[in-house]
């Protein structure tokens, strides 16, 4: 089964949730949630569920579960079929 890798920087506290552009080679999400007991994970991953079309357990935090900087892991995908789902 393919895997894929992502990176991602987090803004919490953000008017809303949504894509804010690129930092570097990692895609920024704006999250309205808190980084209060995993709540900004867990919206993370929601709105990546929503916006690449994924099962629930296509996406894992791999690393940075505790900062703004993470790594997730991508099942299912190859890293092409990931970037063509990311937004340009």
């Amino acid at each position: 089964m393919p895997c894929a890798q992502l990176k991602i920087r987090v803004i919490p506290r953000a008017q809303r949730t949504g894509w804010g552009g690129r930092r570097g080679d990692a895609l920024v999400v704006r999250l309205q949630a808190a980084p209060v007991k995993g709540s900004a994970n867990q919206a993370l991953l929601d709105f990546l569920r929503r916006e690449l079309d994924l099962p629930a357990s296509a996406l894992e935090i791999a690393h940075g579960e505790r900062g703004r900087d993470k790594l997730l892991r991508v099942q299912g995908l190859s890293q092409k079929e990931l970037e063509q789902r990311l937004p340009h």
